[in-house]
């Protein structure tokens, strides 16, 4: 992990927690690590430390004195970028579906493991971090390309293309024609790819439905972006988990029960921002017992 940034200055992470045992072996940890940390005791405290040192790293404790960490979280989110870990000492389905409906980007459950805290720091700065305003304006894509492209991600390798019909053909709508697979065909300088309505340019890390800009987090768009590029292959819970943690090249990967649940949480709330329903879903399909797949092709209409 780089010590210094190319500024020369060190990266920042603030600590928010009650507990001085706890925020002194986060300390620890994350002072190894190459940081420069800022400690605080609450909420208030730590949303005011965050908006001052606009850190690289928050973690942020559920229970604490004042405001709980869920309600900071979505505080937090409100203004900054700043990756979010969690730290709960109850590993209750209801707390990771809080605390990622929060903004969180990982959790964990106390007592952990302080390799494990640094491996999932490690994991989620090799994820872009900067996130577009959901407010800024961008013209529409060209859909007068020819050819076909193939859709790649940083995380997973995409394994259905789309082919038009025609050259710089389109549908009814006046959205790109898409082959058998839901893709559309996209000029490759222009770095979109599109799925039933529903566009994707993971360089600027834009996602459109229907031409209607969609907030979605860090976490949520990387799943996105892996089950697009896999159209109708499907992808499993642990193989999403690891892709979300950074490993998916690990020779002998570990998933608990908790990192699939976060899974299913993230998947839920990408429905809900994507408006899908379960009984004729237009994106994401449930493969029951195993994970999650792209829909067939859907009339955008």
């Amino acid at each position: 992990m780089t010590v210094m940034e190319m500024s020369g200055q060190f990266q920042i992470a603030v600590i928010i927690e009650d507990s001085p045992d706890i925020s002194g072996l986060i300390d620890t940890v994350l002072s190894a690590a190459g940081f420069r940390t800022v400690v605080t005791t609450n909420g208030l405290d730590g949303i005011d430390a965050v908006r001052e040192h606009s850190p690289v790293i928050t973690t942020l404790d559920v229970n604490m004195p004042g405001i709980d960490g869920f309600e900071t979280a979505r505080r937090i989110r409100s203004f900054s970028d700043t990756y979010l870990i969690m730290l709960t000492a109850r590993d209750d389905e209801i707390d990771t579906l809080q605390g990622l409906e929060a903004g969180a980007d990982d959790y964990l459950v106390k007592p952990f493991r302080p390799r494990e805290l640094r491996a999932r720091i490690a994991a989620m700065q090799r994820r872009p971090r900067t996130m577009v305003n959901p407010g800024e304006q961008r013209a529409s894509p060209d859909v007068t390309s020819t050819g076909t492209t193939t859709g790649t991600s940083s995380d997973t390798t995409s394994t259905g293309t789309g082919t038009s019909s025609s050259p710089g053909s389109t549908t009814g709508t006046g959205e790109p024609a898409t082959g058998t697979s839901g893709r559309a065909s996209y000029p490759s300088d222009d770095g979109w790819v599109g799925y039933n309505g529903l566009y994707l340019n993971e360089e600027m890390r834009l996602a459109e439905k229907d031409g209607i800009q969609l907030e979605l987090t860090r976490s949520e768009f990387s799943l996105l972006v892996a089950l697009v590029n896999s159209g109708r292959r499907v992808r499993s819970k642990t193989d999403l988990a690891l892709l979300l943690r950074g490993e998916s090249a690990s020779p002998s990967p570990y998933v608990s029960e908790s990192d699939k649940r976060a899974i299913e949480v993230h998947i839920v709330n990408l429905r809900r921002k994507l408006g899908d329903g379960l009984p004729d879903p237009r994106f994401i399909e449930t493969v029951r017992g195993i994970g999650y797949r792209m829909a067939a092709t859907h009339d955008a209409s």
